[in-house]
């Protein structure tokens, strides 16, 4: 097993959550929801393979409101007619900016997706996408693992 990041060099793991912190706010106060957030953390984190991360943002995704049935259709949201268009742009920018470098198709989800949000939304949505890829990353490089559950979501002792 490799070091945790995290455990390994402690300050800039705090400087990271310190990151994360201000983007989290950043993200309110420019208009996104709390569940447009997680709509973001979970797509990008699918993408990537990051169980610790979907582990952890699955749960704060439902308690943020969003179903369970909208968190099972993510990986086809662009087949389903659940989502709205606020969610299928939050969900445009996970994709794209998990997915680079940017396509031609993407490049137009984005336009489509800034249209919906507005700037502000938008920058603030491509910021979630950014800060939940780099903590992807950090998690899959320190092998962080996913520890059991009860179906209440307590941990299995």
């Amino acid at each position: 097993m490799r070091p945790y990041l995290d455990k390994a060099v402690p300050e800039a793991w705090k400087a990271a959550s310190a990151y994360s912190e201000a983007v989290k706010e950043a993200a309110a106060l420019h208009g996104l929801s709390i569940a447009e957030t997680e709509y973001i953390k979970v797509r990008a984190s699918q993408i990537n393979g990051c169980a610790f991360c979907l582990d952890l943002h699955s749960r704060e995704a439902r308690d943020a409101g969003i179903p369970q049935q909208k968190l099972d259709l993510l990986p086809a949201w662009r087949e389903s007619s659940l989502f709205s268009e606020r969610e299928r742009a939050v969900l445009a920018i996970a994709e794209a900016t998990t997915r680079l470098p940017l396509t031609e198709e993407s490049e137009g989800d984005l336009a489509g997706a800034r249209g919906e949000l507005g700037d502000d939304a938008f920058a603030a949505a491509e910021w979630v996408a950014l800060t939940i890829n780099t903590f992807n990353r950090i998690s899959i490089l320190s092998q962080h693992p996913v520890r059991p559950r009860n179906a209440d979501g307590t941990l299995v002792r």
